[in-house]
């Protein structure tokens, strides 16, 4: 890691006239090994699975150093091992179960000043860490600003912090999304400039009282949907304008569902954005969406996108010493799927792998007609919610549907957006990184173009993921759930026969 350290600034002088430099001699494994890492939102989704692809990718890695916050009263042990007993590390556990000691935890957190590091840890990161990812974010769409500042944008200038003290950083990735600049049509794989700056937003949030702020904030958001985006954006000018001297890789993957391949198909182990709604979807609580089904939906499989994250930090070997590298990783401009595509491969694979916790028929009907829609709502989702907290209300127990299906369709309404437009994105920079990874010596342990997935094939892995990982329903289940379904679904036709002739009685 020192002599790649010390070729680094001598690559960059030979970076304009020889393209590829000799670094495509090294493979992904070798640039990483004997390297010691640092790693923030590793209890994340993307996180864990990033973590478990270096461990069993590059098992000569020296250290990852994990950094963990506390958490509902649990020490940073309990959390750590929380963390490890995760389903993400199954296959190490089979394969090569003594990388795991790898791992090294520290407790902090990104909210707090000096990241919440103790003295000691802090000099032993600068000392010591070779390379650095930057995960950690809220990723929550209706996040209150003041929070989503301090998270995506204080935070990372906390660590862009931490790295300019670093003495032995070869690279850092900064791990952003690729509506950081949502309120743009056409997403180049550049930094754009922010309407205001990280600087003052950071202020503000600092000095201002949530009320204030909360008032204030669709002045400064602009065209941004969410507070997500805008502070997703602002870290990305922040980490563009300190000039940090060493090369750093900004990845922005759009939305991330369940993997494709690694560590299995179909792992996942988060209910947020989209696999909540389909996850709903699967047991009959969610029957309507708010979506135009022409449009696209921009998604990449989690394992691709940790893969684009580790190359991106191995490709800056041939980056100028001190520039900084954009990759938007989406599907859509390269394997397009449309909302109704989607629509109608997760509603196959609802029938074919039901799960016993169906309390109705599965199905979701996709529309962007808004009054059909909130008609859906109240009569599919609010109302048999009622119906059934009545029975729990009866039968002595805590009721919870109301509540829960008023959650899905806040969060469904915060992803609107996202579901009824299109964005064009520009992806030259993840074209070149996919024809770079095909010289090097490991090339088939990293997948990166987008171009291999095959989208019914995914969806099947995906709602058998959410099946085996989400809800714990066993295969032995199947046939007893879908005897289960059949019935939903002839009381279903049932009912709606009985709609339609009292209809017809009072039409005629």
């Amino acid at each position: 890691m020192e002599k790649i350290k010390a070729d680094l600034k001598k690559d960059s002088l030979d970076y304009e006239s020889s393209g590829d430099a000799d670094s495509k001699k090294i493979s992904v494994e070798a640039f990483f090994a004997a390297s010691i890492i640092f790693v923030t939102g590793a209890t994340g989704f993307l996180g864990k699975a990033l973590v478990e692809k270096l461990l069993r990718s590059c098992s000569k890695i020296s250290t990852i150093y994990i950094l963990i916050r506390s958490k509902k009263k649990l020490s940073l042990d309990e959390r750590f091992k929380s963390l490890l007993n995760n389903s993400v590390f199954d296959r190490i556990r089979q394969e090569c179960p003594e990388v795991l000691s790898k791992i090294v935890p520290m407790m902090g957190d990104i909210s707090q000043p000096n990241l919440g590091l103790s003295d000691h840890d802090r000099l032993l990161l600068i000392q010591n860490v070779n390379i650095v990812f930057h995960s950690a974010a809220t990723v929550r769409f209706e996040e209150p600003l003041k929070v989503a500042i301090t998270l995506n944008t204080r935070g990372t200038q906390r660590i862009v912090e931490l790295c300019s003290e670093m003495m032995n950083l070869v690279s850092f990735v900064h791990v952003s999304t690729a509506y950081s600049n949502a309120d743009l049509k056409e997403i180049g794989e550049i930094i754009y400039d922010t309407k205001i700056t990280p600087e003052i937003a950071m202020d503000m949030a600092d000095n201002l009282d949530d009320e204030l702020l909360n008032s204030l904030e669709a002045k400064l958001r602009g065209d941004h949907p969410n507070t997500y985006t805008l502070t997703k954006g602002l870290a990305e000018m922040l980490i563009f304008k300190k000039k940090l001297g060493f090369p750093v890789a900004i990845v922005r993957p759009s939305i991330i569902g369940a993997a494709c391949q690694e560590p299995f198909p179909g792992w996942i182990d988060n209910t947020t954005g989209i696999t909540g709604v389909m996850l709903e979807s699967s047991c009959g609580r969610v029957r309507s969406s708010l979506v135009d089904n022409k449009c696209i939906i921009d998604m990449i499989p989690v394992d691709y996108a940790v893969d684009t994250v580790i190359c991106a930090a191995w490709r800056t070997l041939i980056q100028p010493y001190n520039s900084i590298q954009v990759y938007n990783y989406v599907s859509g401009a390269l394997n397009p799927l449309t909302w109704k595509q989607l629509g109608d491969l997760i509603n196959k694979y609802f029938i074919i792998y039901p799960s016993k916790y169906a309390v109705w028929y599965p199905g979701i009907s996709f529309t962007k007609n808004v009054y059909l829609h909130k008609l859906y709502v109240v009569l599919f989702h609010l109302f048999p919610a009622y119906v059934v907290d009545l029975i729990l209300i009866y039968e002595g127990n805590k009721p919870m549907m109301v509540n829960l299906a008023k959650k899905v369709n806040r969060v469904a309404e915060s992803a609107r957006v996202f579901c009824t437009n299109e964005w064009q994105f520009s992806c030259n920079n993840v074209q070149y990184l996919i024809e770079l990874l095909k010289t090097a010596s490991d090339k088939d342990n990293f997948h990166l173009d987008v171009r291999e997935i095959e989208w019914d094939n995914y969806i099947q892995k995906y709602i058998l993921g959410m099946r085996q990982y989400l809800l714990k329903d066993t295969p032995e289940t199947l046939p007893k759930a879908r005897n289960q379904i059949r019935k939903f679904y002839w009381i279903q036709k049932s009912i709606q026969f009985i709609i339609i002739l009292i209809l017809w009685l009072l039409i005629y």
